[in-house]
């Protein structure tokens, strides 16, 4: 993310500019025509893409926005072309508006087909449009914050275990609302987290979460919290303590960023998350084969949906398999 502020940096520091749009391409190692952009007098952060005007350009269901203004007008530099323009209107939500221009950037950044650049790029905003939405309410769930933390837990564990930190990042696709939380090619993992009085009882969303089919090996990693006040590991704790394995990789900082932006972890509301903590009594890996207790999508009738059960972690101790040959198995 630094370029893209440093871009903004210097246009918001050209005197020579006094009014509209001013400009910057932002690489060109990039194929298709982005600029970074700053609205003067007001200092209002954007980014651009410059398309052919005969391409048909929907951003209608972008009009009530509060935070973002997405709009579509006549390039300024350029006959023939128009500009699909991306302003941020709040200035407090910058940093998480600069993930989303690196994000819309990156998702279209080697693509050469115009209609499929406005496909991609807007569909890419949807996503973004209801993360901004979040920012007004209360933060994450108390149980969105413990399902966040096992995930988090199982990563960190992940980055200390590979040097690749970027493509670990990569596997971890729960945040893109994946069936399972961490998946490449022919392995995945499941992680779960109980509390409570039912620390034991492990809850399935749906019928595809423990299916093997087309992968050699499945995990379970079930993580059991005691939930505390004022003490244990926070939130904020286990997010800072991955951000420091990767403090020297500004690339995989920025995807880590990005992708607990994706769930609704916001900076500006940490204070949201700094009284309750975690112990983690404990934290078991099963491997889901053969007779697992589970439910499979061919298990189930035509005509039955929104399948939901629960595991007993007690009744699996034959499936248990130690940290050391998982992490063995399952490379990014």
């Amino acid at each position: 993310m630094t370029k893209i502020n440093q871009i903004w940096d210097e246009l918001a520091n050209d005197k020579s500019f006094i009014k509209g749009l001013l400009l910057r391409r932002y690489s060109g190692s990039v194929l298709p025509d982005i600029y970074v952009a700053m609205q003067h007098p007001e200092k209002l952060l954007c980014i651009c893409v410059s398309i052919s005007d005969t391409i048909e350009v929907n951003i209608s269901n972008f009009s009530n926005l509060q935070e973002i203004e997405v709009d579509l007008y006549p390039s300024p530099t350029e006959t023939g072309k128009n500009a699909l323009l991306f302003k941020l209107l709040n200035f407090q939500h910058k940093d998480i508006f600069t993930v989303l221009c690196e994000d819309l950037i990156n998702s279209i950044a080697s693509e050469t087909n115009e209609r499929k650049l406005v496909k991609e790029i807007l569909n890419r905003f949807e996503k973004w449009k209801s993360l901004f939405n979040k920012i007004g309410l209360q933060g994450l769930t108390a149980e969105e914050q413990r399902g966040l933390y096992g995930e988090l837990y199982f990563l960190k564990k992940f980055l200390q275990s590979k040097s690749n930190h970027l493509a670990v990042l990569n596997t971890w696709v729960g945040t893109e609302m994946q069936v399972r939380d961490f998946q490449n090619q022919n392995w995945a993992v499941e992680v779960k987290t109980t509390h409570g009085n039912n620390h034991q009882k492990v809850h399935i969303s749906n019928e595809r979460q423990l299916d093997t089919s087309h992968l050699e090996n499945l995990f379970l990693y079930h993580i059991s919290l005691e939930k505390m006040q004022s003490s244990g590991e926070t939130l904020n704790d286990i997010i800072d303590s991955v951000s420091e394995i990767l403090q020297s990789e500004t690339i995989a900082l920025n995807r880590f960023k990005n992708k607990i932006y994706e769930v609704g972890y916001f900076d500006r509301q940490r204070n949201l998350y700094e009284e309750i903590g975690y112990f983690v009594r404990e934290n078991t890996f099963y491997k889901v084969e053969n007779d697992f207790p589970r439910i499979e999508e061919n298990d189930v009738r035509p005509g039955v949906g929104d399948v939901k059960y629960s595991i007993i972690a007690s009744q699996c101790t034959s499936f248990i398999k130690d940290e050391i040959t998982v992490f063995n198995i399952v490379k990014p």
